[in-house]
């Protein structure tokens, strides 16, 4: 949805949480404390340390492979490509995407939904760094892997969609992703305080309704996806965290890019504010 075509989704912020219900190791590893892991990694990402994030993450990371903890070193992986990818860093996200792939097929666990988050995370930093053809082969699996349990909720089908709607447009296959677009929007609308993630999906259809049509042509429909997207951020009932900070943080490019200069110096200075209050908790 950005201007720089960064996909942004869910998985920006939070990655997928659904490995920690996963059984225990056996007697002979040694585990990792993975919700102190994510709980910590919030912390980094409400005050935007993305170092101090690496230096933890690559930290556990290590702890896991000395103690023989395959479903931590998962986990780990799952969070540093999501990392990597919103630093930017092609090279360690993919090498991440490979670990992590290798991971699922040594624990077996590419038919579950937790392997459906894992697979969805790494297609879609893949598919940031263009890499799109094994994008759609990794979301191709996220979406056996979800299909294959009634446990799959409305949440996950709704960031697969959108984010497969995403790489599809960088393919130019434009009317296939605005009916991904609208696909995510309707698993969204079942999903309680979902209004963040909407939005991103509005803007979404916006820059593929723009690269469809051009800007003179789809500007109607253009203006309208952003004023829904405005309204669904404005939302009374969305908690103003670390997690709005950054879908705000990067809406607001999109926003501007579309002509809508005011809302997006807004969003801006909500999310830095955000991101100030949260530093001065933090070192307090």
């Amino acid at each position: 949805m950005a201007t720089d075509k960064t996909p942004i989704s869910p998985e920006d912020y939070a990655e997928p949480r659904c490995l920690l219900c996963m059984d225990l190791p056996g007697e002979n590893v040694k585990p990792v404390p993975q919700l102190r892991i994510i709980e910590k990694l919030d912390e980094y990402m409400s005050r935007r340390d993305y170092a101090g994030a690496q230096r933890h993450l690559l930290y556990w990371l290590e702890e896991a492979r000395l103690g023989g903890d395959l479903r931590g070193q998962l986990t780990v992986c799952c969070e540093l490509v999501g990392h990597y990818r919103k630093t930017q860093n092609k090279s360690e996200a993919l090498k991440f995407v490979d670990e992590t792939v290798e991971l699922l097929k040594k624990l077996g666990f590419e038919k579950n939904v937790s392997a459906g988050t894992a697979f969805v995370n790494a297609a879609t930093a893949c598919s940031a760094f263009g890499e799109n053809e094994r994008a759609l082969e990794l979301f191709g699996q996220a979406k056996a892997a979800y299909e294959s349990s009634p446990l799959t909720k409305a949440e996950l089908l709704g960031g697969l969609c959108n984010n497969m709607g995403l790489c599809y447009s960088a393919l130019g296959k434009f009317d296939r992703a605005l009916e991904l677009f609208e696909e995510a929007d309707g698993y969204m609308r079942r999903v309680e305080n979902s209004e963040a993630e909407r939005a991103i999906t509005c803007l979404n259809a916006a820059d593929t309704l723009e690269a469809r049509d051009g800007s003179e042509k789809a500007e109607k429909k253009i203006f309208e996806l952003v004023e829904k997207a405005l309204g669904l951020l404005d939302s009374p009932g969305l908690a103003r965290d670390g997690y709005y900070a950054f879908v705000c943080e990067k809406c607001a490019p999109g926003i501007e890019h579309h002509g809508f200069f005011a809302d997006a110096e807004r969003l801006k200075k909500i999310s830095e504010e955000i991101y100030a209050r949260n530093g001065e908790k933090t070192e307090g």
